[in-house]
């Protein structure tokens, strides 16, 4: 059975994230404020724990999950051959709505799905995202909703539909930003724009002025 927990209660947020760090630890999938949508999120070196995530959203590996890290440093361990222009933009955006795809180290031991080698990252502004980032390291994350449904701007509405799929609910309020993250391929010479999003093409152009729109 699900459990639930209200992040504007000191006491509960604390309880909740003690659950949810346990749950992930146990392979278990916890749903997640962020500041844009909900997200359901998994031990992201588990690969038995991200397949209950794309089974409970009903996702193939043509699709994989992106992963939420706390902190610009924990890049370092993740990626590789990570551009000056990438720095810049993590230096500019993060923690925010942007998400990079950049080459992944060969030696990690994980599987998010198709990913050719890569993986789309990013650092959310949440307090409550980080502060379980920081206990559980880099999770995989994808929205919390069912393929095909709504994208879930409360906890209600990720309830609703991933039900019991889930261990431990942390409610952060109604999300600020209904915007999805803005995507951004840095695995070549030049920062190509995948999905334009909470981001701005001219503000990531302000940074990286050679940003190519993608296809």
């Amino acid at each position: 059975m699900s459990r639930r927990y209200d992040c504007a209660d000191a006491g509960d947020r604390a309880t909740g994230l003690r659950e949810a760090a346990s749950a992930i630890r146990r392979g278990e999938l916890v749903v997640l404020p962020t500041d844009t949508l909900y997200g359901v999120g998994a031990d992201a070196f588990s690969p038995e724990a991200v397949g209950e995530l794309m089974a409970a959203r009903g996702r193939g590996r043509n699709t994989p999950s992106p992963v939420l890290v706390g902190s610009p440093t924990t890049l370092h361990g993740l990626v590789t051959d990570f551009s000056e222009q990438a720095w810049e933009l993590v230096d500019a955006f993060w923690p925010g709505g942007l998400t990079l795809v950049a080459r992944h180290q060969p030696s990690l031991r994980w599987d998010l799905g198709d990913t050719r080698g890569t993986v789309a990252v990013r650092m959310p502004l949440h307090p409550v995202a980080i502060e379980l980032l920081n206990s559980t390291g880099p999770l995989a994350v994808s929205s919390a909703n069912r393929i095909g449904g709504v994208s879930p701007l409360t906890c209600d509405e990720a309830q609703a539909q991933l039900g019991d799929a889930v261990s431990v609910y942390l409610d952060g309020g109604a999300a600020e930003d209904s915007a999805t993250s803005s995507i951004v391929d840095v695995t070549g010479k030049v920062p190509v724009l995948l999905r334009a999003g909470a981001i701005s093409v001219e503000q990531l152009r302000e940074v990286v002025p050679d940003l190519e729109a993608g296809s």
